[in-house]
């Protein structure tokens, strides 16, 4: 899927559930003002979904060398990578939401990832076994 697959797909998510999600959301009892010229929630789950498809091992990592180098003219409102993770908790719970949505039909069968743990030292492997049951 294309980043701007990504984000259509996105972005029709989250205007079919705005209404329902502004209902419905918990409030502090303060006003709070709804600014615009940030980034978008769909452009942060964009974001945030294109992170985990990339190759890269750090979101700092993939936000300074390819989303502020090479993406800036898809996301004009583009904003620096500590005010972008002030807006990451922003979206957590809807992001969450999405990516449930997109779960298929459990048929019965499922695959878990059985990869071996390695350990440090063979004197200690009653340790590491210990802290698992708890």
């Amino acid at each position: 899927m294309s980043l701007l697959e990504l984000y259509c797909h996105v972005d029709d998510f989250c205007q079919q559930t705005e209404p329902q999600w502004k209902t419905e959301r918990l409030s502090d009892g303060a006003k709070h003002r709804q600014r615009s010229g940030e980034l978008s929630d769909s452009e942060i789950m964009t974001l945030l979904i294109h992170f985990h498809q990339s190759q890269y091992r750090t979101f700092k990592a993939f936000y300074t060398q390819h989303v502020e180098e090479y993406l800036r003219r898809e996301f004009p409102d583009l904003v620096s990578y500590g005010r972008f993770v002030q807006l990451m908790p922003r979206v957590f719970s809807r992001l969450c939401v999405y990516l449930f949505s997109l779960f298929g039909r459990c048929t019965g069968v499922s695959f878990i990832d059985s990869t071996f743990i390695a350990v440090c030292d063979n004197r200690r492997i009653g340790q590491h076994t210990r802290c698992s049951r708890v």
